[in-house]
């Protein structure tokens, strides 16, 4: 039988992986976004030189990490009240993120030191990101809509390129690139832990845990 130390030792693993996907996915979004403007066509649509859209990039993502900046301010681009919303909301995001990978990195030797995971737990939180792939492939325009609905309450995120132009050099592919990074990162990372991890007599770990609660209680 799995023990519940296994088990929480697992999702310990999964959550800093999730939040170590999120934040090499920003930092590896800097060379991403210059390879678009420099393979598209964004820089004509927009007249904007690829280093002026790189450098208000870069202020829009020093907005997003660091927490003693409240303002958004980029040159070039104005930012509605909406748009400046969902800045704000994305940040809480973002702070969360970066805060949950600094905080579990801290201890993440200490606490997986003795490698004994629950290999079954490892595996299903490898599986269930890649359920939404196919669908994510297919109308990767209706996962996002998705996705923005899930994680955000109001309708900030719709941003009109008139009033939010900023929008007009992050295209559709370029989420879709991030996105991808980040799930290659963060099944990679699982995997490694997953290879790491000892020996254990019980391979059906979260589902024999979960029984064991359920007979427990009856």
């Amino acid at each position: 039988m799995v023990s519940v130390k296994s088990w929480l030792k697992s999702l310990y693993a999964i959550v800093f992986s999730l939040a170590s996907a999120v934040v090499l996915a920003i930092v590896a979004s800097f060379p991403l976004l210059y390879i678009f403007l420099k393979t598209t066509d964004i820089t004509k649509i927009t007249s904007f030189s690829a280093e002026t859209i790189m450098g208000n990039y870069t202020q829009l993502m020093i907005y997003l990490l660091w927490p003693f900046q409240t303002v958004l301010k980029m040159s070039d681009f104005p930012t509605s009240v909406n748009g400046a919303q969902h800045f704000a909301d994305v940040k809480v995001l973002f702070l969360l993120a970066l805060g949950v990978f600094i905080v579990l990195g801290i201890f993440y030797r200490w606490i997986l030191k003795d490698k004994l995971l629950s290999k079954s737990v490892l595996i299903l939180g490898m599986i269930v990101p890649l359920i939404v792939v196919p669908f994510a492939v297919l109308n990767f325009d209706s996962f996002f809509i998705i996705f923005h609905e899930t994680l955000f309450s109001n309708k900030d995120w719709l941003f009109d390129p008139a009033t939010d132009p900023i929008i007009n050099v992050l295209p559709e592919t370029f989420f879709a690139a991030t996105f991808a990074i980040g799930l290659l990162i963060y099944e990679v990372q699982l995997w490694f832990t997953l290879k790491k991890k000892k020996p254990n007599s019980d391979e059906l770990g979260f589902f024999l845990f979960c029984f064991e609660i359920d007979k427990n209680n009856g």
